[in-house]
């Protein structure tokens, strides 16, 4: 024997597998990881039983804690004795420090033998009456602390462990409602396994106003409407099998293009009315479109929906160094700077490199002007000042006035556009945006006015231009 792990149980002694009973009878030391486990007072008397709670002290971190104890039990399995060392629970369920000794212990050819034992999640499922098959989900609360948005399937039961005290039920409580609504109901369980287990519904935002000890767990139920991207990719995947819809069946890439270009603009007005309602509604639609096109990807064997995570996840993380990284930048121009190296760089290209290849030339006139303007930025071309930038409208607006044929009009009158649309970036306004609203307010207005000259017994095209212009004007003052 060169390392024993042994698995506790739960909390109460009768949960001890006979198998660990022998094996701690035969023992005459026994190294646990800590004393605050009710099972260890109840261990054979003549154990000499050490502990590692000191370390807990020492360390800053839970990993550091988990990274010591694995070095010293692993030195204290060089022994010619060995050891024995005991977790509570089961010592494969949220024991980071026996994954870290069974890693060390290959790299040495250490000889390691696991004793089951009864997890925490046996009689937390027992406590609740719950059935672990249907997708019970198992994490750690510090690591749903960590997050800032929980990983976990919301159609999905959850079980979170260890949530050791007031703080980190409240960095849990906070990831957690990031997904689910803050009257979503959780169930406290406290000391499962024990006699004095019991447990707890609240609502999520009541969950760190409760009492919490390291023998607390979290019982996430599942929402009561499916909410998952799971769930959505099942529905679209089985629009698209064989036994679903026949107009998704025929569906490709290129028959879905004018779809996705139509939803983009509803949720665009959706943004343009503030309407949130809508923009929910609107952006359901557009992840239809994307998730039907990463469907049919999958189907024709070029990517899954994973394969669309996973590289615009490692993109922005490798974008943003200042974020998931070390590096710091003093504001957004450096950001930007530092964006533009990265994607050089990822590229492989030199400096002659042409900044306007990446922008997506299908955009409106309008937006594309802007990015066009934006990428330049970068790497410093601009005016130095406003007023520079107004002097080029003008500038614009003169030769445009100026211009002797139609040929000459058309090109002035692009350049003046695109002139106004780098005014508009100086002042931070969307140009494009502000062109949809400025469509809208017109088509509003104007409406406004076709119903009050019917009101009045008047038909608009009847009035004079300067009649129109007093409705016009009226219009807008009731506005």
């Amino acid at each position: 024997m060169a390392i024993l792990v042994l698995g506790l149980g739960p909390g109460d002694s009768k949960y001890l597998t006979r198998e660990a009973w022998q094996a701690l009878q035969e023992a005459r030391e026994l190294y646990v990881r800590t004393r605050r486990h009710p099972t260890v007072q109840e261990l054979p008397a003549h154990l000499e039983i050490h502990d590692f709670d000191h370390i807990y002290e020492r360390e800053a971190s839970f990993d550091a804690v988990y990274e010591t104890i694995a070095r010293e039990v692993i030195a204290l399995g060089q022994r010619p004795e060995g050891v024995i060392y005991a977790v509570p629970g089961h010592p494969m369920v949220g024991e980071s420090s026996v994954q870290r000794i069974l890693n060390l212990a290959r790299d040495l050819d250490l000889p390691v033998r696991v004793v089951e034992g009864l997890s925490f999640v046996d009689s937390a499922l027992t406590l609740l009456g719950a059935d672990a098959l249907p997708g019970l989900q198992i994490s750690d609360a510090m690591e749903i602390a960590a997050q800032c948005h929980p990983a976990l399937n919301p159609d999905r039961p959850a079980l979170i462990a260890q949530l050791y005290g007031q703080h980190i039920a409240s960095e849990v409580k906070l990831t957690l409602m990031n997904q689910y609504p803050d009257d979503h109901p959780v169930t406290l369980i406290w000391s499962a396994g024990t006699g004095q287990a019991r447990q707890k519904s609240v609502p999520l935002y009541q969950l760190d106003s409760e009492d919490i000890d390291h023998l607390t767990a979290l019982y996430v139920p599942p929402l009561p409407r499916p909410g998952g991207m799971e769930t959505f990719q099942d529905t679209i995947a089985h629009l698209r099998a064989p036994d679903g819809c026949p107009w998704d069946r025929e569906q490709t890439h290129l028959s879905l293009r004018s779809c996705l270009l139509e939803e983009t603009y509803e949720v665009l007005h959706a943004l343009d009315e503030e309407n949130m309602d809508e923009l929910r509604e609107e952006l359901g639609d557009l992840l239809l479109q994307i998730v039907l096109h990463a469907q049919i990807a999958t189907e024709e064997g070029y990517f899954k929906f994973p394969d669309i995570i996973e590289h615009i996840d490692s993109k922005i993380k490798r974008r943003h160094p200042h974020v998931f990284g070390e590096v710091s930048f003093s504001g957004t121009d450096e950001v930007l700077y530092n964006w533009e190296e990265i994607k050089r760089n990822e590229r492989g290209q030199d400096d002659h490199h042409d900044i306007l290849s990446g922008v997506p030339t299908a955009l409106p006139a309008l937006a594309l002007a802007d990015s066009y303007q934006r990428r330049v930025v970068r790497v410093g071309f601009d005016w130095p000042n406003i007023e520079g930038v107004m002097d080029k409208v003008m500038e614009e607006l003169e030769e445009l006035r100026r211009a002797p044929d139609k040929e000459t009009q058309a090109r002035e009158m692009g350049d003046l556009l695109f002139a106004l649309v780098n005014y508009a970036r100086w002042l931070d306004i969307d140009a494009e945006g502000a062109l949809r609203e400025a469509n809208a307010r017109f088509a509003r207005r104007f409406s406004a006015m076709e119903r009050l000259a019917h009101e009045r017994g008047a038909k608009l095209e009847e009035l004079s231009l300067e009649e129109q212009e007093a409705l016009w004007q009226e219009v807008k003052q009731k506005e």
